[in-house]
């Protein structure tokens, strides 16, 4: 192990510069643009650390201009081991965000820790593993998507599409932002976007109309109830995230919309949890003489492996002998992509260099140090698994 965290940290200044290029790439989505460039980045960057990179150009799709898959692979061996990862990033509150800043040990902007940062963990610890011998009985194989953050259908969908996952892989790691802990289970997904339909009218003849938005109200905070319970029992939604609708200030709004997001403990069953939500929506509807309509924009099952797993046993032990702590295993608050890889029994894990308290905010950050941890971890993690075999 001190052989690999020498080999990373004789690098920091490298580790440390690829970043800031990824950052400087504008990579949100939405809206989903300047992925292509970002991806020439990669597969650059691959390249020079022997990575055989490949990117695979996707069909466009509304919201994505440039869909893109990077690809790349350390060893050669049968035995697999997945790297996974996402160069998309949510919207700035700044434009700044996108221009990194390296100060006393830590890169600040967006992406550095959701998960940017953790791509290049990924990136060098393959890289270390490769260069120093490690991989003698298996291969790493790297798959960056662009279009998690919205669900990663096209991204990861399209690894499934195409049989780009092999299902007797040994295991998969994402480096979300865990801090450093282990998550091997996530929460399950789901998106709706409410339409309440009325009639548009002209502000001197508003009785004619029927005002969407004031429907609206009624439906929206009929969920309430809801929100509190699904709370008390672990997994939390979020109503009106976004909304809109309406023309003009001076005409009452024919379609106003809102979003409900929720985030579900594996227990939960999104199929029922839909249905709920659905005949929330439905008799608020009903009650106030409204009209509606329900989109589902994404339903994502959750993902688990169990602590017990074999594969999760030498993670922690990879994890407890490069940082000198015990390894700490939890649920991620979110949905990973973990998810696509679960499903096809492959134990699959998040663990990052990031922190999520403060993914997506405005001071986002990765320490470099822990980056690099991480990148010890990979290297470590691969090796043993492909060797156990």
């Amino acid at each position: 192990m001190t052989e690999v965290l020498a080999w990373l940290d004789s690098r920091a200044d490298e580790i440390a510069e690829l970043l800031v290029r990824l950052v400087a790439c504008e990579t949100e989505n939405p809206p989903g643009r300047y992925l292509a460039g970002c991806a020439v980045l990669l597969g650059e960057a691959m390249d020079r650390l022997g990575l055989k990179p490949e990117i695979l150009e996707l069909t466009p799709t509304a919201a994505l201009a440039e869909p893109r898959i990077v690809r790349g692979a350390a060893g050669d061996g049968a035995r697999v081991v997945y790297f996974h990862g996402h160069f998309d990033v949510v919207p700035v509150q700044d434009r700044a965000q996108f221009r990194a800043v390296r100060r006393d040990g830590r890169i600040t902007g967006r992406g550095t820790a959701d998960m940017k940062g953790g791509i290049v963990s990924m990136l060098y610890g393959a890289a270390a593993a490769q260069e120093l011998g490690l991989l003698d009985r298996g291969r790493i194989v790297i798959h960056l998507v662009c279009d998690e953050e919205t669900g990663s259908a096209v991204g990861s969908g399209q690894l499934r599409e195409r049989n780009l996952i092999d299902r007797n892989a040994v295991a998969m790691l994402t480096a979300e932002q865990s801090g450093e802990v282990i998550w091997n289970t996530a929460r399950g997904a789901l998106s709706l976007r409410v339409d309440v339909h009325g009639r548009a009218a002209h502000v001197g003849e508003a009785f004619k109309g029927v005002n969407s938005f004031l429907h609206m109200l009624r439906v929206a905070a009929a969920l309430e109830a809801h929100v509190g319970e699904m709370s008390e029992r672990g997994s939390m939604i979020v109503v009106g995230g976004r909304s809109g609708g309406g023309s003009n200030f001076n005409v009452v709004p024919e379609r106003t919309w809102f979003t409900v997001d929720g985030r579900f403990n594996p227990e939960v069953d999104l199929d029922a949890e839909q249905a709920r939500i659905t005949a929330i929506v439905s008799d608020a509807a009903r009650a106030a003489g409204a009209e509606v309509s329900v989109e589902v924009t994404q339903l994502a099952p959750p993902s688990d492996t169990s602590a017990s797993h074999p594969a999760a046993t030498l993670l922690g032990n990879c994890v407890a002998e490069v940082t000198g702590r015990s390894a700490r295993f939890e649920l991620c608050a979110g949905c990973l992509d973990t998810r696509w890889y679960a499903q096809l029994g492959i134990p699959s894990f998040g663990f990052g260099p990031g922190r999520f308290d403060v993914s997506h905010g405005p001071d986002e950050y990765v320490d470099e140090v822990a980056m690099r941890r991480v990148a010890a971890v990979y290297a470590r993690y691969a090796a043993e698994l492909l060797a156990a075999g």
